[in-house]
């Protein structure tokens, strides 16, 4: 699905990020967004011109993806829209986001892997076509053990007054932040193309596999 014999280094706030180099990756700022989507997705037709028949859709998903970056708090929003010969890009995308938490009593939140994994939730399918999520610690290396979901979820559609949900192949890191109590690095990846979920799984976690902290 990607290829990662080139990847594009991303350096943003602290940390760096490496994705694919046929993705997109941007600034999500609602400011210079849009123009700076008009001007890469021109600069990739022009450099593949196969790919104009697309070029609206490519624009549509990747506004839309700047969009619900910013609303949730992202600091980095990298996309993939490739065409493999159907009739629409098959897309996905990975923010990168600083959260924190405490407790009812004011104090932090432990960024401890285990911990985090055990406030998680898993989700077990009852049915064929239900969401399911998985919890796990898994080791990044240069990074150590953090907490991580996985799964076929329904995410809520951002400011949505009648609660819709969109069903998504969802994988979330938690990175604990070095000296920042309380605080991790929320590494997101999502696809609406529930058939590829295996296969962007892997992608996720290749991708996740590069982040590191800098400074």
């Amino acid at each position: 699905m990607a290829r990662y014999t080139e990847t594009l280094k991303v350096e943003r706030g602290g940390f760096r990020i490496k994705v694919p180099e046929s993705w997109w990756e941007f600034d999500v700022r609602p400011e210079s967004r849009d123009d700076s989507i008009r001007r890469m997705v021109d600069e990739r037709v022009r450099s593949h011109p196969e790919l104009a028949e697309y070029r609206d859709t490519y624009v549509t998903f990747l506004r839309k993806a700047a969009a619900d970056a910013w609303k949730s708090g992202a600091l980095y929003c990298g996309c993939m829209a490739e065409s493999f010969g159907g009739d629409t890009p098959i897309t996905g995308s990975v923010t990168v986001s600083l959260v924190g938490g405490r407790t009812r009593d004011g104090a932090p939140l432990s960024t401890d892997p285990a911990a985090i994994a055990a406030g998680l939730a898993p989700k077990e399918a009852k049915k064929d076509g239900d969401s399911w999520r998985k919890v796990t610690t898994v080791d990044i290396p240069g990074v150590g053990a953090v907490a991580r979901t996985y799964g076929i979820e329904d995410i809520a559609v951002p400011d949505d007054s009648l609660g819709r949900t969109i069903r998504a192949v969802l994988m979330q890191t938690f990175i604990p932040v070095p000296g920042q109590e309380g605080k991790v690095a929320l590494v997101a990846g999502s696809s609406q193309v529930l058939d590829l979920a295996d296969s962007f799984f892997d992608v996720f976690d290749a991708i996740t596999s590069t982040f590191r902290f800098t400074g």
